[in-house]
């Protein structure tokens, strides 16, 4: 490390240069706080060193002379006897400073001149007291009038130590106008000391002041009248023992509301912080900043004489003392490295204090001075790149040291989050390095990318040009270069893997702008083969420097490579290739989209029964498998699951289309109309007609009425539709044979390739394909019953007289529908339509019986025609035996057959079951008033709803009378 302490006697074009360096640089703002404006550095050190002096007063209180430059060589000759103070040793050019070797600090051969003496010549101070005037640039006028004050005060106050008088308050009373050279200076020095008591009393106080203190607010009138107007200081002066009174009572303040024994008006932060940081700064050389004096240990021997005074101590010291080496490293141009190293070094002290104290105040100026140090350290190391090269890397060196000192005690011992955790979990210091490599690396990566892209502008005229990422990646290669042989040996000390997370970051930046590039083409250019290779190149170089790099580690470098997301030529082209399938897989999805807006499903479109654009588009999905499997690339069947999914999904939304608008049950199946009691003889009003034509069902049937006018959605229309679903999921099973074959053939394959069914099967289609069918299947059996067939179903079943108006004119046309139906639809999937069919017509049965309103009323008597006819209507789906199993039937069949036998019960067992029943679902509630209940729309014999509607339906006075008495129900709607 270079000597901190630099010859006292440099040439003059060295004194120029740190005179220009310390110009060019600026100190940090004080992280001790901010004082009151109206105290220049000027007033802070003058004060500073007259506390100094008096602070180094002996303890029978004689005076504080130094042997001054005009003594004789004889005088200064002598050697101080033992009772003088430590000012008056004498200074000598072979000092071996302890504090200096422990700092690691070199001390100088040679020192600096001193003041000029009154012949012109320039002396060197004798004494450790001279030298610190002469440090703090203390003129010999000055420091004799302080000396004679002092004598005053020393005189007046016998024994008194300092600590228990105010400094400014006895000074005031000891100087008067005949102690200056004119009436401005003698004010200047008066409102200074003003201004002090005020720092130190009201503005930055040891104690916080109460508001309603009485001596505060008069000591604020006394001082802001005196900037105004000089007070009468002497002894006997009434204005001097008001200020005396007021600056004693709140100097004397205790936190127990005793007198303390010391006075408090230096000792209040930052005001004290302030005062000990200018009398630290006295240890630099006054000619040289950059080198402190040999007499250090001296110097700082009587500076700590101030500590009862400032309120500081040792913990408050160190923190003062790394600040101050710091700053100092920052003002005078960051040309000595051994401040930066010295300031580390104390701050080894400064991380046993922070973890042996808990003290609020302390830890708070600990975080606000270690904070600003980091700071500075970070604003050069978080782009180190543009801050250090192989000429001052050095310099690096010792400011990352320090940053990490800092940022080390900063987390350890300041913070909270910290402590809760274990501390093995966090490495602070591996942290930040890995922290300024990722941030540092990441600008470095920035700059060379503009400047990659000037070099492909400039030539651009030029015949074949590099692309900008074929340049960049050679030029981060040297970066990467010039990062593990300048910079990782260095940051490798606190970091064990500091190359790997350097180019892991590079591997990063560089990758996010290919995946940028190849975002931008659509096929394989020369420029985009030029990058791919220049690509390759770089990431070979980088991964070789991260695994030399990590090879000591215990991962042997896994956690590293890790950072490192392959971007090698496969990968590039294999997102290439995906593009190539998104393109296609749209294009067809707009095919899809274009051509079933025009498909009329026409069942003689082919001999098949089903849709042209179903066997164009399994065509369009053969063309593109063929076109994949000839593209020349090496992952067929590695990226063979894009394209089937892709694929899949347009098949899915082809069935999502086809089955578009065609309905469900719901769409189909009319409201059911309020109840009402059954009139005899009345005329069929007509209820499920006009119900249709109402304001809320054609709301409701928006749809189906939309359908009326498009011949599309028609019974045949829907059969097509039908067919050509199962059509397609049937061809599905080819294709993914013929996938197979593709597979076989490719180069590219492996046997494994083969075992895994995924890669070559749809998964969405054939589901969508099969509820498809199922939805159009359901669609087609409600609107046969309920659309295509309630002429004859509501509007002449059992209306009138039940057995005038049976169910034989419904049969003759389901039968005719059922012959069609059954032409139309594929053998594979006729079953599941006449079943749904069937299902649908034994609803619409039901809900004739059982809503069918006042124009139906049924006997007990015709309860044999009404299961006649329902005999009727299942025996026309069991056809002889050649229709559906007569499991099926008997299945869907089954609430209908619990159902009837309720037709032929009596009146008052219907009645008095309803009771019981409601009764058990209501409770002892229902006893005065049956509740009405609910429609769910699911019949039971066990159901009071049912049983209710059975009784509306009723042709007998009974029922009509229980009904009128118990919900007053009317004859019509």
């Amino acid at each position: 490390m270079a000597s901190l302490f630099r010859d006292r006697s440099l040439g003059q074009s060295k004194r120029e240069t740190m005179t220009t360096a310390a110009a060019a640089a600026a100190s940090l703002p004080s992280p001790f706080g901010d004082l009151t404006p109206t105290l220049s550095a000027a007033d802070i050190r003058d004060t500073a060193y007259e506390i100094f002096v008096a602070a180094c007063r002996t303890s029978s209180g004689k005076s504080l002379t130094y042997i001054s430059s005009n003594s004789s060589n004889s005088d200064r000759s002598l050697s101080p006897s033992p009772s003088s103070p430590s000012m008056q040793r004498y200074v000598t050019s072979t000092a071996a400073s302890k504090m200096k070797k422990a700092l690691g600090i070199q001390s100088s051969s040679k020192r600096s001149e001193g003041s000029p003496s009154s012949g012109g010549k320039t002396k060197k101070p004798v004494t450790v007291g001279e030298l610190m005037r002469v440090q703090m640039r203390v003129s010999e006028t000055t420091d004799s009038r302080i000396r004679r004050a002092l004598l005053r005060i020393a005189a007046g106050q016998v024994g008194k130590r300092v600590e228990s008088m105010v400094l400014p308050l006895e000074l005031l009373q000891q100087y008067k106008l005949s102690d200056f050279t004119n009436q401005v200076e003698y004010e200047a020095w008066q409102k200074r000391n003003l201004r002090l008591l005020e720092a130190g009393l009201l503005l930055h106080p040891h104690l916080p002041l109460d508001k309603s203190n009485t001596a505060s607010q008069r000591l604020r009138q006394i001082i802001h009248g005196a900037l105004d107007r000089p007070i009468e200081t002497g002894r006997n002066s009434e204005s001097m023992q008001v200020l005396r009174s007021a600056v004693m009572s709140l100097s004397s303040r205790s936190t127990d509301g005793s007198l303390a024994e010391s006075c408090h008006w230096a000792d209040g932060s930052p005001l004290n912080l302030r005062l000990y940081e200018i009398l630290l700064e006295a240890c630099f050389d006054a000619n040289d900043q950059t080198s402190i004096v040999d007499e250090v240990d001296e110097l700082m021997e009587l500076i700590k004489k101030t500590w009862g005074i400032l309120g500081i101590n040792q913990m408050l010291h160190n923190i003062c003392f790394s600040w101050v080496l710091f700053n100092s490293f920052v003002a005078t141009g960051q040309v000595e490295n051994g401040l930066l190293y010295a300031a580390d070094s104390q701050l080894a002290e400064v991380a046993k204090d922070a973890k042996t104290t808990k003290d609020p105040a302390y830890s708070k100026i600990l975080s606000s001075t270690l904070s600003s140090m980091l700071g500075w350290a970070e604003q050069r190391l978080l782009a180190y790149h543009d801050t250090f090269d192989s000429g001052n890397i050095d310099s690096m060196q010792s400011i990352v040291s320090l940053g990490v000192s800092a940022a080390k005690i900063l987390v350890e011992d300041t913070s909270n989050e910290y402590r809760r955790r274990r501390k093995g979990e966090v490495d602070v210091a591996r942290n930040r390095i890995d922290t300024y490599i990722r941030s540092s690396i990441r600008t470095a990566f920035a700059q060379r990318m503009e400047k990659a892209d000037s070099s492909r502008r400039a030539s651009r005229n030029q015949r074949n040009p590099l692309p900008v990422l074929a340049i960049l990646a050679k030029d981060v290669g040297e970066l990467s270069i010039n990062e593990k042989d300048i910079f990782s040996p260095i940051l490798k000390r606190w970091h064990p893997f500091a190359a790997g997370v350097a180019v892991a970051t590079l591997h990063v930046c560089y990758g996010n702008e290919l995946k940028q590039f190849i975002s931008g083409i659509t096929e394989l250019t020369p420029d985009a083969v030029q990058v791919l290779t220049a690509a390759d190149k770089l990431e070979k170089d980088l991964v070789q420097i991260a695994v030399e790099d990590s090879v000591d580690s215990d991962d042997g470098g896994k956690a590293i490579i890790r950072e490192m997301p392959p971007f090698e030529t496969e990968a590039a082209i294999a997102n290439l290739v995906k593009v190539w399938i998104k393109v296609r897989v749209d294009r067809l999805k707009e095919w899809v989209d274009r051509n079933l807006q025009q498909e009329v499903w026409n069942p003689q479109a082919n001999q098949e029964g089903y849709a042209p654009s179903a066997v164009e588009v399994l065509r369009m999905i053969d063309e593109t498998l063929d076109a994949y499997f000839q593209l020349p690339i090496p992952m067929h069947p590695a990226l063979l699951p894009d394209l089937m999914a892709g694929l899949d999904r347009c098949l899915q939304y082809y069935v999502a289309k086809a089955k578009s608008g065609c309905g469900s049950r719901n769409t189909f199946v009319p409201t059911m109309p309020a109840l009402t009691r059954c009139t005899i003889g009345t005329k069929f009003q007509g209820v499920w007609k006009k119900k249709e034509k109402s304001q809320n069902s054609q709301k409701r049937n928006s749809q189906v009425a939309t359908m009326n006018g498009d011949t599309s959605f028609g019974i045949p229309q829907l059969c097509v539709r039908i067919n050509t679903l199962h059509q397609i999921r049937t061809e599905l099973e080819v294709v993914e044979k013929r996938i197979i074959t593709h597979l076989r053939n490719s180069e590219s394959a492996h046997t494994e390739d083969f075992s895994n069914g995924l890669a070559k099967k749809f998964e969405l289609a054939p589901a969508a394909c099969l509820e498809g069918v199922q939805q159009l299947s359901e669609a087609v059996g409600y609107k046969v019953i309920f659309r295509d067939l309630s002429h004859v179903l509501w509007n002449g079943l059992y209306v009138g007289e039940p057995s005038s108006s049976r169910i034989e004119p419904f049969l003759l046309e389901l039968e005719q529908n059922l012959t069609s139906i059954s032409d139309t639809v594929h053998e594979r999937v006729r079953t599941r339509v006449i079943a749904d069919i069937m299902k649908a017509s034994f609803e619409g049965f039901l809900l004739v019986l059982l809503t069918g309103g006042p124009s139906r009323a049924f006997t007990r008597q015709d309860s044999q025609i009404i299961e006649d006819d329902f005999k009727s209507l299942k025996d026309i789906f069991y056809a002889n035996g050649d229709g559906l199993p007569a499991d099926l039937i008997n299945k869907f069949s089954t609430t209908a057959r619990d159902v009837l036998p309720l037709f032929r019960t009596d009146t008052d067992s219907l009645t008095e079951r309803f009771r019981r029943l409601t009764l058990e679902t209501y409770g002892p509630s229902a006893k005065s008033q049956l509740p009405l209940p609910p429609t769910s729309g699911q019949w039971n014999p066990s159901g009071p709803n049912t049983l209710l509607r059975v009784l509306c339906h009723r042709n007998d006075e009974a029922a009509s009378k229980f009904l009128k008495k118990t919900y007053n129900l009317p004859k019509k709607l």
